[in-house]
Parts: structure tokens; C-alpha cells; sequence
């Protein structure tokens, strides 16, 4: 379970609560805590989890999200950049047009300080997200799944054994960036100050050169295999995709990238699902709904006996609670409806006809 506070609680503000009051709360919070004011040691973390919640409930898909899922589907789904990227217009909405440079900073490769607070590793150079397919049935959602999979990896280069260079040589630092691999800038606007920090275009970040790369790495320093990976499909998920960070593609000295692990749950053959709920048809004879009878139904863990009572019409449902799926990130189950399908013989035999019409002549008199 999540040991992040409830975004609404951070931001003080009732759930059901319109965007222009999230935007002025947000205001009013951001500039209580925000480093450059605020002098105590937990302002930086306060203004962080205060524009991680603004962020998340200013856009529609994003607070649409949280509502249905909680934390554990906004990080399922979104990397701590994501949340910020989606946000830039909301923040520019707050803090006007000097928020502009941030952004600037974020996409054009570089990370940034704002107030003194370090939103780092934007700047850093970031791995390709890796796509993994992933069709489990109902009952996988029932109870959850343990997925192995392998997904590609590099090491290091047998021949250089990871330098990147020719063997017998070696790398020189970069005499741009000093061996740093960032180039700095900082720029003050009213009560912030911005800090670019950009990888240096002549040794790209690595704060050394090479002079004869490898042969066979091309100066990467890496090889292409492949490595064991084991991840848990959690109990009620729904068709989607989901995010797991940090295992997508590796980059030297740089983030890495996100594995993305799209979900189908395949149809079933018996039951319906909608949410947490699955529907299921019962096919009964007309004799058995006016008679009554006692029903053996299939649940996805077993089976189920209902009490179809005498007298009863087609289309009736019956309800199984707690028989259904799991809420996806909260406790409890949701039920299993039982539709009672009264199947009417389309031919009969004599003696049958024969029944049947001494029946009716004994209700219509």
C-alpha cells in the first residue's frame, strides 16, 4: 500500500472540488512552502508533494485516473516526469509566464531548480520504454499472476570490455565541460532561481572522449542479450496499460527507461465483466421457474447453489455477493449476477402438448 498522502488531503480541498479552487489552493500552498520563503527544512519536501498532487488534479485524464485508482494507479501508469510534463500549462496557469523557462529546461533535455528545490534527473539522458503484451483470463484476475518474462539488456563489450575503446587505447577528457559532462547555466527571476543543467554536446554527456573506438561496440561499450524478469499482475486489474519504471531500456550514466506492460484480459466463455462485477446466464426450463428449484451455478473459483424460487419470471436476476472480482487497489470484492434465461420448448410430442393444455385449461377456468 502507498505511504503517499491522499492528494486532496495535501491540497486541502474536498474531492468533488471544481479546478479553479484546486488552482487557488495550490497558489496558496505553493508559495507558503516554497523554498525561497520558507526557511524550515520541510519546506522542500512540502512543495514537492504539494505540486506532485496539483499536478495530478489539474489535468482531467490524470485526477480521472487517481479517483478510480488511487496512488497505485497513477504510479502504475505514469513516470514521476510524465506527472510533470501533462502539467506545464496548469503550472503556467499558476505562476504565470516565468514558469516557461522550467519547461524549456524539462524538454529541452535539461534539469532545473525551481525556488531551490531540485526537480533533477530531467536532465539526464533517458532509455527507450520497452513494450511487453501481456493476455491473462478472468481468472488470472481473480487471483493475480506472476508474469517471467525476458526482456533485452546490454553488457558489456567482450572486446573492450565496456571502455568503448580499442584495445590498448584509452579516453580523454573533454576539455569543453572539464570532464563534468553537464554545462550549467543559472538565471534569476522575482524570488527563483532557474538552473539549466544541459549534457555537453561535444563529449554527449560522458566527460571523456574517445579517439579509436572498439570495432565491434562502435565506442558504446556495450552488447546486446537478454535477462530474466519477474513482475506480479495484481488481483481486479482491467484491460490497460501499466507502467513499471526503471525497467525499460538502460542508458550509461544516463535514466533508465520504463517497461510498459499492456494488459488484454481475454472474453470468458461463461461470464460477463463489467468493473468488479461479473454476469453470468442461468438456463432454466419453464417448468423449474413456476415449480421452483434448487440451482448449481459456476463462479470463477467453483460453483454456487441458488434457490430459483416457484414462480419465477424470465429475466429475474439473482445476486452472488462477494463472488465476483477484486477492487483493483482497494479491499473487498464485487458480486456475480445471476440472470434466470427460461428456455420454452420450440417442439413438443403428443403427450407433452396434451400436459401442457390440460394446464392451461386448469388456469383459464
Amino acid at each position: 500500500m502507498s505511504s503517499k498522502r491522499d492528494y486532496y488531503e495535501v491540497l486541502g480541498v474536498q474531492k468533488n472540488a471544481l479546478q479553479d479552487e484546486i488552482k487557488s489552493q495550490y497558489r496558496k500552498l505553493a508559495l507558503k512552502f516554497h523554498p525561497d520563503r520558507n526557511k524550515s527544512p520541510e519546506a522542500p519536501e512540502h512543495f514537492k508533494e504539494i505540486s506532485e498532487a496539483y499536478a495530478v488534479l489539474s489535468d482531467p485524464e490524470k485526477r480521472k485516473v487517481y479517483d478510480t485508482y488511487g496512488h497505485a494507479g497513477v504510479d502504475g501508469r505514469y513516470s514521476a516526469e510524465d506527472i510533470f510534463r501533462g502539467s506545464r500549462v496548469n503550472f503556467e496557469d499558476v505562476f504565470g509566464s516565468s514558469f516557461e523557462s522550467i519547461f524549456e529546461s524539462i524538454f529541452g533535455g535539461g534539469g532545473f531548480k525551481f525556488g531551490g528545490f531540485d526537480f533533477g534527473g530531467f536532465g539526464r539522458e533517458r532509455g527507450a520504454d520497452l513494450v511487453y503484451n501481456s493476455t491473462i483470463t478472468l481468472e488470472d484476475v481473480l487471483k493475480g499472476k506472476r508474469e517471467e518474462i525476458e526482456l533485452p539488456r546490454e553488457i558489456d563489450c567482450d572486446n573492450c570490455k565496456g571502455s568503448g575503446c580499442a584495445p590498448g587505447t584509452s579516453m580523454r577528457t573533454c576539455t569543453v565541460c572539464n570532464g563534468h559532462g553537464q554545462i550549467r547555466r543559472s538565471r534569476s527571476s522575482g524570488f527563483s532561481t532557474f538552473v539549466t543543467v544541459q549534457p555537453c554536446n561535444t563529449c554527449r554527456g560522458q566527460g571523456k572522449i574517445i579517439e579509436r573506438p572498439c570495432s565491434k561496440c562502435k565506442g558504446s561499450g556495450k552488447q546486446k542479450a537478454t535477462r530474466n524478469f519477474s513482475f506480479e499482475i495484481p488481483p481486479g486489474i482491467e484491460s490497460g496499460e501499466y507502467r513499471i519504471t526503471g525497467e525499460g531500456e538502460a542508458i550509461s550514466s544516463g535514466i533508465n527507461g520504463d517497461l510498459i506492460v499492456r494488459i488484454d484480459v481475454k472474453p470468458h466463455d461463461k461470464f460477463k465483466r463489467d468493473g468488479s462485477d461479473i454476469f453470468y446466464d442461468a438456463n432454466i426450463s419453464m417448468i423449474d421457474a413456476a415449480l421452483g428449484k434448487t440451482l448449481a451455478v459456476p463462479t470463477l473459483d467453483g460453483t454456487e447453489k441458488i434457490i430459483v424460487e416457484p414462480g419465477s419470471q424470465p429475466n429475474m436476476i439473482i445476486k452472488l455477493k462477494g463472488k465476483g472480482l477484486p477492487h483493483q487497489g482497494a479491499r473487498g470484492k464485487g458480486d456475480e449476477y445471476v440472470r434466470l434465461v427460461v428456455n420454452v420448448p420450440e417442439k413438443l410430442d403428443k403427450h407433452q402438448r396434451k400436459l401442457l393444455e390440460e394446464l392451461r385449461y386448469s388456469f383459464d377456468r
